[in-house]
């Protein structure tokens, strides 16, 4: 029950109140009586203790009124309490090697490197926006890898200094060029071997081939079954040729097209072994369109708990329907006395 945005924990109790009308009619009956030899002994005319006699019995209805409010527990719910999920743990594992410095998932208006796409993407994913709603309540982490994989932010619900982390992301050097899909996973798996939490997953986005073997991937593949990681893998970019913008080095840049190429069969695999999905994002739309669809995946199977708290009122009734009953009761014993 709620009344003027007010719960009331014990709303039957708010009946009681209702013993205010017959404490209203046997206080009022129980008037004093005086016997008067004769008629002409009573005062003439009506004082105003006489009309406001009624006072002290309406004090006393109105106090059992303040106190069946109380019993029927008053109270405000705070309109900041937190609605708590049981979050999921997340692992991001994006390729950083030379060949994501393709143009071809630009946006329409703006020139957009596949790695500068990702992070925009990955972004609204952690924090919401563009048609995704965030999730501020799974622990998420982020892994870079080329010829190594690397940590670059840890699990954790601080997804400001997370989404910070990942706008450094820049492409791996030369000499550390080359796609370890294995050694990526195998990161990722580990990060998350220990996470208890309701579900771990890991998304793996790469634009090439796996061609540094240091961990082989099918070793990663079963230490992730056997983990209970589910692997979202994501291929990104065209296949054939994409333009790639290079440096000239006299200050002017030029276009370029770049062979590539995908290895969409090691991507399947990872995915159907592990109970994940494999997606193809061939453009900017695609790409925000697949972690749309991760977000989703990953949020009908979480289960919430409301946590609310209340601020209680039932004290100020009490203490005002015992000073409305003393008050009651000093009136009646002085300024409408009644005579026995």
């Amino acid at each position: 029950m709620r009344l003027f945005h007010v719960d009331f924990a014990h709303p039957a109790a708010i009946l009681f109140a209702l013993f205010a009308i017959p404490a209203w009619w046997w206080s009022h009956r129980t008037a004093g009586r005086v016997v008067f030899s004769s008629l002409r002994t009573l005062p003439n005319g009506s004082s105003w203790r006489t009309w406001l006699a009624w006072i002290p019995d309406a004090l006393t209805s109105l106090a059992i009124v303040m106190l069946a409010i109380a019993l029927a527990g008053p109270r405000l719910a705070d309109d900041n309490a937190r609605v708590r999920r049981e979050g999921i743990a997340v692992m991001m594992t994006i390729d950083v090697s030379g060949s994501m410095r393709a143009l071809d998932l630009s946006e329409k208006t703006k020139e957009l490197t596949r790695l500068d796409a990702v992070k925009h993407v990955f972004e609204q994913f952690v924090l919401g926006g563009d048609g995704l709603e965030g999730r501020p309540d799974d622990a998420i982490g982020l892994i870079a890898f080329a010829h190594y994989a690397d940590t670059r932010s840890p699990l954790t619900l601080d997804h400001a200094n997370l989404v910070a982390a990942s706008r450094t992301l820049e492409f791996a050097a030369e000499d550390e060029d080359g796609t370890a899909i294995g050694a990526g996973l195998e990161l990722a798996v580990q990060r998350l071997v220990d996470v208890k939490a309701k579900s771990k997953v890991a998304v793996l986005l790469t634009d090439g081939e796996s061609n540094i073997h240091d961990i082989d991937e099918q070793t990663a593949i079963d230490d992730a079954v056997k983990a209970g990681v589910r692997v979202y893998t994501i291929g990104a970019g065209t296949t054939g040729v994409a333009p790639i913008r290079i440096d000239r080095g006299d200050g002017r840049t030029e276009l370029r097209q770049m062979q590539v190429s995908i290895d969409e069969t090691l991507l399947r695999k990872i995915a159907e072994k592990t109970g994940g999905q494999y997606f193809r994002a061939t453009d900017n739309a695609s790409l925000r369109s697949i972690y749309g669809q991760i977000d989703k995946l990953e949020r009908t199977k979480i289960d919430e708990e409301r946590f609310v708290t209340y601020r209680l009122f039932y004290g100020y009734f009490v203490a005002l329907g015992m000073l409305l009953s003393v008050l009651a009761f000093v009136l009646r014993g002085t300024l409408f006395r009644r005579l026995p």
